[in-house]
């Protein structure tokens, strides 16, 4: 197989991980979210190993593990502070295996490139440990331009496509969830009214 048809299939994985990136932010739950991304992770490896983009597949590689341990937050107890801690170490320790078990070289100019996925990727795991969607969805507005950054540099087609309609896809969200859906839910006087001052006395009154 010649480099233009590696490149070429590559480019096809990375189109269809950008479908699914794309429909993650479109999901109204968490787990909806999680699950969308890790097929993409999961593509985005591939794509990334073929374009030979160590850190990209390696962090990829990450997040699919990631994304398959906060898909179980409470058999898991993502919530505790140990699993950031212990993500963010294997970020590290994966950004050091670029330039010594890849043989990248160690140039200013390649510390700075490979060191975006690192921060994408400690964004996201710092979202994915938040209950509100829209914590989620506010955070890769600052964990998408880090990866689009990457993919650039990296030149690859599909990745560059996803993070633009990630971003767009994250857009859409907070107007249709957040600032959409909340003045329907206020229009419609759905949520939780607080009580009123005769009902509060009431409440004081009962024995």
């Amino acid at each position: 197989m010649t480099p233009e048809q590696i490149e070429q299939i590559a480019q096809i994985i990375g189109i269809f991980a950008m479908i699914f990136m794309f429909l993650s932010f479109q999901q109204k739950k968490k787990s909806g979210i999680i699950f969308c991304q890790l097929v993409g992770a999961v593509l985005f490896a591939v794509n990334f190993f073929l374009l030979d983009a160590p850190a990209g597949c390696v962090m990829n590689v990450v997040a699919i593990v990631r994304a398959i341990v906060f898909l179980f937050p409470d058999r898991l107890r993502t919530r505790h502070p140990a699993w950031l801690v212990g993500f963010i170490a294997v970020y590290l320790l994966s950004y050091a295996s670029v330039f010594t078990l890849f043989g990248k070289e160690l140039t200013p100019y390649n510390l700075a490139v490979e060191a975006l996925p690192v921060a994408g990727l400690i964004l996201t795991t710092v979202a994915f440990r938040a209950k509100s969607t829209r914590t989620i969805r506010r955070l890769g507005l600052i964990n998408s331009p880090l990866w689009l950054t990457y993919n650039i540099l990296c030149f690859s087609v599909g990745a560059i496509a996803s993070e633009i309609l990630s971003l767009a896809s994250i857009l859409i969200a907070i107007v249709r969830y957040d600032i959409r859906g909340k003045a329907e839910e206020a229009d419609t006087g759905e949520g939780a009214q607080p009580p009123s001052a005769v009902e509060m006395t009431k409440q004081k009154e009962t024995p």
